[in-house]
C-alpha cells in the first residue's frame, strides 16, 4: 500500500489523539527512516529520544532475537536469568543502590510518586494521606490520570477530572517558590532537568544544585525525571551530572532499552526502594526477560560507544551552524547536546508550516507548542549526516514562506 493509504486507514480506524507528521516509517536503520514508496529521512526526532542508540542497533537486536527463542515472559511471580544481571548493570551504570523495573515512562513516574508518598509516610513521618509532591509548571511527566491532573497543558487536562490531591504546582526554574511551598507535609519534589514537551526549555545553571540543597535542608526528596533526557542526549550520561549533583530517585524509560521494547524504571538507594515489599507494587511485565536483555546491551552501547560525548560534539555544530546562519525566521535557539530547539517568529507563520517543508525536504523533525521545533536525532548520527542535515534546516528556513 501507498502511504496515502495507510494515513487514511489511520484516519478511519484510530483515535485521534495525536497529529502526525503526514509520512509512513515503514523501515528504519541508524538515524534513517524509508516510507514505503522508498524516499529516505533522516530522523530528528528519535522517537522522543526513545531511540538514542539509533534504529535496529545491530547488538540490541542480535540480543533480543537470541532470546526469543528462549523466554519472553515469566512474570514476577519467578524469577527469571535476565532481570538480576539487568538490574546489577542499572545500578552500577546509575550509581544507585536498587532499581524497580516497569514498562513505560509514565508507569516509572507513578512508581517514583508511590515511593515518595510512602516514604514520607513511613520515614518522615508524614501524617497519613497529607503527603504532598511539588512539580513545575509546563510539566510533561506522561499520561495517567494522576498525572494529567497536576498538568498545566489544557488539552493534556481537560475533561479528564476529577483530579488527585497532593501535588503543589510552582514556577520552574523558579527556587525562591520551591522553598516557599514547602511545608510539613512536603515529600518530595518531581521535576525535569530540562522540559522537552514545553519546547526544551532549560533552567538556568544552578537550578538542579538549588533543587539539591533546598531537599537537602529540608529533608524531602528530589526526584529527576530523565525520562527523555537521560542516556546521553544531553552531552552527559544524565543531564543531572552538568551540575555535579545526583537525585533521591531517578526516573528512567525511552532508551533504556533503545527504543526496541518499552522498558522503565526507577532507581534510588535502599533507604527509600525498602519501603516497598511483597504485593505493594508490581507489573506483570515489568522485569521482562526480553525488555531485560534490550536494556543490559542498550546500557552498553550507550557506554562504549561513546554516544554523550558524541551528543556533546554534535549538538554543538548543530546549534553553531543555526547561530551562525541569523536566519530572520528565527527568533531563539537552544539546547544541551542533541536536544535543540528553535522559536519561528509568529510573523513567519506556525512550526508546524516548517516541520512539513522539512519533511517533504528529507528531514523528520516535530514541532511542540506552537512555534518551537524540537532538533533530537538519533546519537549514533554521523558527522556527515549532520553537515546534511543542517544544509537541509538551513535551506529550509532560508526559504520565504
Amino acid at each position: 500500500m501507498k502511504s496515502k493509504t495507510y494515513i487514511n486507514i489511520e484516519k478511519t480506524y484510530g483515535a485521534s489523539n495525536y497529529k502526525p507528521i503526514p509520512v509512513v516509517i515503514s523501515k528504519a536503520k541508524g538515524a534513517w527512516v524509508v516510507d514505503p514508496e522508498g524516499k529516505k529521512y533522516l530522523d530528528f526526532l528519535s522517537s522522543y529520544s526513545a531511540v538514542n542508540q539509533g534504529h535496529l542497533h545491530p547488538k540490541i537486536i542480535r540480543a533480543v532475537k537470541k532470546q526469543l527463542n528462549r523466554v519472553t515472559l515469566t512474570s514476577r511471580a519467578f524469577h527469571n536469568d535476565k532481570l538480576a544481571p539487568f538490574l546489577e548493570k542499572l545500578c552500577k551504570f546509575t550509581g544507585f543502590e536498587m532499581a524497580l523495573p516497569m514498562n513505560t515512562g509514565a508507569e516509572a513516574v507513578e512508581t517514583a510518586i508511590k515511593a515518595a508518598r510512602r516514604w514520607g509516610y513511613e520515614i518522615k513521618g508524614v501524617e497519613k494521606n497529607k503527603a504532598e509532591i511539588i512539580v513545575c509548571s509546563e510539566n510533561f511527566h506522561g499520561r495517567t490520570t494522576s498525572i494529567v491532573g497536576f498538568s498545566t497543558d489544557k488539552e493534556s487536562k481537560m475533561n479528564f477530572g476529577p483530579y488527585s490531591k497532593g501535588f503543589v504546582l510552582v514556577p520552574y526554574n523558579d527556587l525562591e517558590s520551591i522553598e516557599n511551598a514547602i511545608n510539613k507535609n512536603t515529600v518530595a519534589i518531581l521535576v525535569e532537568p530540562i522540559q522537552g514537551e514545553a519546547g526544551v526549555i532549560i533552567p538556568d545553571y544552578g537550578y538542579l544544585k538549588g533543587i539539591r540543597s533546598i531537599t537537602s535542608k529540608n529533608n524531602i526528596l528530589w526526584i529527576d525525571d530523565e525520562i527523555q533526557t537521560g542516556f546521553g542526549r544531553t552531552g552527559k550520561f544524565f543531564c543531572f551530572e552538568h551540575e555535579n549533583v545526583r537525585p533521591d530517585i531517578l526516573i528512567l524509560g525511552k532508551a533504556l532499552s533503545g527504543g526496541v521494547l518499552p522498558v522503565s524504571a526507577i532507581v534510588s538507594d535502599k533507604k527509600i526502594m525498602s519501603v516497598f515489599r511483597p504485593g505493594s507494587h508490581g507489573s506483570t511485565f515489568g522485569g521482562n526477560p526480553l525488555g531485560s536483555v534490550a536494556a543490559s546491551v542498550a546500557i552498553d552501547v550507550v557506554q562504549k560507544e561513546k554516544l554523550d560525548e558524541k551528543a556533546h560534539k554534535l549538538g554543538l555544530m548543530l546549534i553553531n551552524a543555526l547561530k551562525d546562519a541569523k536566519l530572520p525566521v528565527i527568533e531563539n535557539i537552544r539546547g544541551k547536546g542533541l536536544l535543540i530547539a528553535i522559536d519561528i517568529k509568529e510573523d513567519f507563520g506556525p512550526a508546524r508550516y516548517y516541520t512539513e517543508k522539512l519533511m517533504n525536504a528529507g528531514l523528520l523533525a516535530k514541532e511542540t507548542k506552537k512555534q518551537t521545533i524540537r532538533f533530537a536525532p538519533p546519537l549514533v548520527i554521523k558527522e556527515n549526516d549532520m553537515k546534511h542535515a543542517i544544509y537541509l534546516i538551513l535551506k529550509v528556513l532560508g526559504d520565504k514562506k
